[in-house]
């Protein structure tokens, strides 16, 4: 297989190293806006750089879409129209409106594309899921969804990220649906910021907080912050009727109990997303070159990205305005 690797900063350098590592790719194309960059990467990951991303996509099997996210729409648009299959990290498009005309083309075409939702990958994201499916949990009552960043993101990225809910939160949005087989009925959220005034700058939030009401009545809680300072930690919490369980509490959890009996931290804290879904983002890109070879359907379509977004721009709206917003009005 040729792959062609649209964008070439860390999280592209991280998909493409897990590609080039599997024995069917053949070939991996680089480009990337900046040429330095993609020069780097490409000689990182073995592979060659084209000067320009449609020249990229001469002749490739597959496409792989990292590049920032004012640019997906743009280029998961170019590589439908060209029939290649293509995988982009979250979000499919820069908001709502522009998912909206994608998913449109894309389902118009039967385009295959798989979008980069890592945690749908897993493995006790997957057992959650599954908990659920068999019953075994009973009636779900409650899902805890706790996400907090070690660090901020560069005060150069904040203006161009859509917003806490849209940037960040939205893998807990498309988490929270695809755990619990539910639609998101309405939500409520709030922000503020705590410790770093360049979030206000551009009318964001580093601190975040939602409540959202599912089609079957159970409750979602969101709470989020864009600085932990014992490290990355992001759980899902799941209480139901026959058990509880929690994803993302662990050795690694960065996270320090005061009760007198409580076990210390065996290991070290995760301290990105890198590291704490690594299996995560293989098994997701090893799932998406069996995508392309055409052997199994795509796991996270655009459809789902769109629902994700919804709830994400509702959210985001529900902050600003103070009042409950349905992400299927939106």
């Amino acid at each position: 297989m040729r792959i062609c690797l649209l964008g070439a900063g860390r999280i592209g350098r991280l998909h493409g190293t897990l590609v080039a590592a599997q024995s069917e790719v053949d070939e991996i194309v680089v480009a990337d806006v900046d040429p330095g960059r993609a020069a780097e990467t490409a000689a990182a990951i073995g592979g060659r750089v084209a000067p320009t991303a449609e020249q990229a996509m001469e002749g490739v099997d597959a496409v792989i879409v990292v590049a920032s996210t004012d640019a997906h729409a743009g280029l998961v648009a170019a590589a439908v129209e060209r029939g290649l299959p293509t995988f982009c990290e979250k979000p499919l498009a820069f908001d709502l409106p522009e998912t909206v005309e994608l998913v449109e083309q894309i389902e118009a075409r039967g385009a295959v594309v798989q979008v980069g939702f890592q945690r749908r990958f897993d493995p006790a994201y997957r057992e959650a899921r599954r908990l659920i499916e068999s019953g075994e949990l009973g009636t779900v009552y409650l899902v805890r969804l706790i996400a907090h960043d070690h660090e901020p993101p560069p005060d150069t990225y904040i203006p161009v990220s859509g917003g806490l809910f849209r940037d960040s939160s939205i893998h807990d949005f498309d988490a929270l649906r695809w755990v619990t087989g539910q639609e998101v009925d309405e939500v409520y959220a709030a922000g503020s910021v705590r410790a770093f005034p360049v979030f206000e700058r551009y009318d964001d939030v580093d601190t975040g907080a939602a409540i959202l009401q599912l089609a079957d009545g159970t409750l979602g809680v969101l709470s989020q912050t864009r600085h932990d300072p014992l490290g990355y930690d992001v759980r899902m919490e799941i209480v139901g009727s026959r058990d509880a369980v929690t994803v993302g509490l662990g050795q690694q959890t960065p996270l320090r109990s005061l009760e007198p009996d409580a076990p210390a931290r065996a290991g070290p804290a995760w301290q990105t997303f890198f590291t704490r879904f690594e299996t995560a983002y293989q098994e997701e890109l090893l799932t998406f070159l069996r995508v392309a070879r055409g052997e199994i359907a795509s796991p996270c379509t655009a459809r789902d990205a769109l629902e994700a977004m919804r709830i994400a721009v509702a959210a985001g709206l529900s902050r600003s305005e103070h009042r409950p917003v349905r992400p299927m009005d939106m």
